[in-house]
């Protein structure tokens, strides 16, 4: 018997025959059916039905991810499908507001930055939001809040699967301050934010990284400590910590190449490779500018450094992790420049802060500041985060 989708599917449980519509049958999809409505949408050629399940695993990557039950059977062909698609539409710059630690350049540029859990303001307990830029419009608007129980004074925050992860921070209680080791994920596709499996230890002032499909939590408040999250298991496991003596507090980290890299902060101009491969941290060649970065970002087989000089303006420098050599790069000479984070999207690198967002072009021929500045989020209040989100649909 051939069944459309327009007619009725038939489902046979022992000798009696229920019927069941097509489009019931994915208006009930969850993460414990929708692999058994795969499995009668293919055999019963209801081709739209099995693309309205492709499209609920990949809105809901993570919980297919760690499903054995689910994942374990799909094959490598559908496994490719699903993520790809989640990655499909429009990649956005976007920005998180937070709660500033402290002044990243200070007083003095080469000042070592203090603890921020003593002495702290109340924290702000209006939700922080996400903004995305919408470049045709010229104009950024809110995409979502975070929960209240966020706490972004201190924070990590990176993208991975393309949704949006948040580790530590520091939770303020009175005149109290300490490390939180929570941890929040948002779905942009979903809309949904959800609490996952929390840090192996506090941490304030980390750095949070993904690379090859894992988060690590770098460092922190007097930490040396580094840890990894697989989201196959949910679970957070201690890898190598980081060369004694240096700790790394307000540092910049970012992966390129399947290694890690860390410097800046309380580093300064050092860099530390992380070898995931062999488990262990190794010193690279010196940077020759012996300021302390505004932050790091990589770019296909380069790290740019970005350095905030308050006489000159804003300096690049650039490591090429394959010849191991760092080269001076581009300048935008500005007067008093404040500091900013950076994400890279396409061949530019964008670099955000409260008053203006600039454009670092990283093409073959040419790496060069545009002189189109762009607009910053006229309502953000505290500091931003920038990084790249993927939205169905956006214009």
């Amino acid at each position: 018997m051939e069944v459309s989708e327009d007619k009725v599917a038939e489902r046979r449980t022992g000798g009696e025959i229920s019927h069941l519509s097509a489009a019931a049958m994915s208006q009930q999809l969850s993460i414990d059916s929708c692999y058994d409505t795969l499995t009668k949408a293919k055999s019963q050629s209801l081709d739209g039905l099995k693309e309205r399940v492709y499209t609920y695993m990949s809105d809901n990557f993570l919980q297919i991810l760690r499903n054995p039950g689910v994942y374990g059977r799909l094959t490598a062909g559908e496994r490719e499908l699903i993520l790809a698609r989640r990655m499909e539409g429009s990649r956005l710059l976007s920005v998180a507001e937070i709660n500033e630690v402290y002044d990243r350049v200070g007083s003095r540029e080469n000042s070592r930055p203090q603890s921020p859990l003593s002495g702290q303001p109340p924290e702000d307990k209006n939700h922080h939001r996400i903004f995305c830029f919408h470049r045709e419009k010229n104009r950024w608007e809110v995409l979502t809040r975070m929960p209240e129980e966020i706490q972004t004074r201190g924070s990590g925050i990176c993208t991975m699967y393309n949704y949006l992860f948040v580790a530590g921070g520091i939770k303020t209680q009175g005149d109290c301050a300490k490390a939180t080791d929570k941890v929040f994920c948002y779905n942009p596709l979903t809309d949904v934010w959800t609490e996952i499996r929390p840090l192996s230890q506090p941490r304030s002032q980390l750095k949070l990284v993904s690379m090859d499909g894992y988060l690590f939590a770098i460092g922190g408040e007097c930490l040396f400590t580094v840890e990894r999250y697989d989201p196959r298991v949910d679970r957070w496991s201690p890898v190598a910590p980081l060369p004694k003596g240096s700790f790394a507090v307000a540092h910049e980290a970012t992966s390129c190449g399947g290694d890690l890299f860390v410097s800046g902060g309380s580093l300064f101009y050092r860099l530390l490779r992380y070898d995931s491969r062999r488990d262990e941290w190794e010193e690279c060649p010196f940077n020759e500018s012996r300021r302390r970065s505004t932050d790091m970002v990589a770019h296909r087989s380069l790290i740019y450094r970005f350095d905030v000089n308050r006489e000159r303006g804003v300096d690049v420098f650039k490591y090429n992790t394959v010849v191991k050599v760092w080269h001076g790069g581009a300048s935008f000479p500005q007067d008093n420049p404040l500091p900013f984070r950076c994400a890279v999207l396409g061949d530019r690198i964008y670099c955000v802060n409260k008053s203006r967002t600039l454009q670092f072009v990283v093409e073959e021929d040419r790496e060069e500041f545009l002189p189109e500045v762009l607009p910053a989020p006229a309502e953000a209040r505290g500091a931003l985060v920038p990084f790249v989100l993927t939205l169905h649909g956006a214009a």
